[in-house]
C-alpha cells in the first residue's frame, strides 16, 4: 500500500517549508511555540532572559494540554469499559 499525502516542498536547504527557523541549528518549525520548545530543550545556553520566559510559559501550556489529553483519553475509555460491560451483562444472559 503506498501513501499519497502530498510532501511539503522543500527549499533549497533541504528544511520544509517553514516561517519559524532555529538560529542555532537551522531546523525548521511551522509554529513559533514549537520553536521556543525546541530551543529551551536542544539549546539551552544560547536563551536569554526573555527566551526562558517564554520556554517556561510554552512548557507549561504543553503540560496543561498533554494532561487534558490524559484525563479525556482516560475518561473514554472508562465509558467504553462500562459500555461493553454493561453490553456483556444484557445480550449475555
Amino acid at each position: 500500500m503506498t501513501d499519497d499525502t502530498p510532501t511539503p516542498p522543500l527549499r533549497a536547504d533541504g528544511a520544509a517549508d517553514a516561517e519559524y527557523v532555529c538560529a542555532d541549528c537551522g531546523r525548521a518549525f511551522h509554529a513559533a511555540d514549537l520553536r521556543v520548545l525546541h530551543r529551551g530543550v536542544r539549546h539551552p545556553d544560547a536563551l536569554d532572559a526573555a527566551e526562558r520566559e517564554a520556554y517556561r510559559e510554552a512548557y507549561a501550556a504543553e503540560e496543561r494540554a498533554i494532561r487534558s489529553f490524559r484525563i479525556r483519553a482516560l475518561g473514554v475509555l472508562v465509558v467504553l469499559y462500562f459500555g461493553l460491560l454493561f453490553l456483556y451483562v444484557v445480550y449475555a444472559t
